[in-house]
């Protein structure tokens, strides 16, 4: 099955609105699952994606499926001269990103918009990179949202997406399944209080394309250079593409 064919719900409403109903479900207990399911490895792979952005001493960076903003965040610190525009489905989620960005002191460089990627209000042949976390297996067109993203770069310009994966490895595998499959739902459920959401999440990491299949709908899309690294055993993979010069 596709990934763009798990739904949250599995009711016959189309994918992206039972995504952006999902996240505003689950946004207040968000970031506090977010660390306990990873243990906090999450914080280790946007560092990772955020050195190789940093290199290229962006102007504009573009987070696509931004969420509560960590990864715009990260960016904005470590970027001083760049600026930031992150976009959301989900309003609850964007609102979240917007006062954590207030916080950080960074409300001059940074931002949330709420928006589809696949009908996106950013200005096209813009951004210097674009990145998403965690967020392309919730596209309800894959393809789609990566032609859209490629539109959105500068000549050149670089796409950075982190995404959870199926770790590659036999012996690895069986304890990933039942920490995904068994574990993570149930904490979901008793944090978040939404039966499906973190059923979903197993479920749509199994069916999104993975590491060699990725870098092909990446370069059918007109990404050219790509690669992948495996992080963490296999369970999440950092991929990188660029809009030809």
């Amino acid at each position: 099955m596709r990934a763009e064919d798990i739904t949250p719900y599995r009711d016959t409403r189309g994918k992206t609105e039972q995504v952006r109903e999902m996240f505003d479900n689950i946004a207040p207990a968000y970031d506090r699952l977010n660390r306990a399911m990873s243990f906090g490895l999450d914080r280790s792979w946007r560092r990772k994606a955020v050195r190789l952005i940093a290199a290229l001493r962006p102007a504009t960076v573009y987070d696509i499926a931004s969420g509560t903003g960590d990864f715009a965040i990260a960016l904005a610190r470590a970027i001083p001269r760049a600026r930031v525009v992150g976009l959301d489905l989900a309003p609850e989620m964007a609102e979240i990103g917007r006062r954590k960005i207030e916080r950080a002191g960074l409300s001059g460089r940074a931002d949330i918009a709420v928006g589809d990627c696949l009908a996106s209000p950013l200005p096209e042949g813009a951004a210097d990179a674009v990145t998403v976390a965690f967020g392309v297996r919730n596209f309800a067109d894959l393809p789609a949202g990566y032609r859209a993203m490629r539109a959105m770069l500068r000549p050149g310009g670089m796409l950075c997406v982190l995404e959870l994966s199926t770790p590659a490895s036999s012996l690895v595998r069986p304890f990933y399944k039942l920490y995904t499959g068994c574990v993570i739902p149930l904490m979901g459920r008793i944090v978040s209080h939404d039966t499906r959401a973190y059923s979903y999440l197993p479920e749509s990491i199994a069916a999104v394309p993975q590491r060699r299949d990725m870098l092909r709908i990446m370069e059918e899309a007109g990404y050219v250079n790509t690669s992948y690294k495996s992080l963490t055993m296999g369970v999440c993979t950092l991929y990188i593409g660029y809009n030809p010069a």
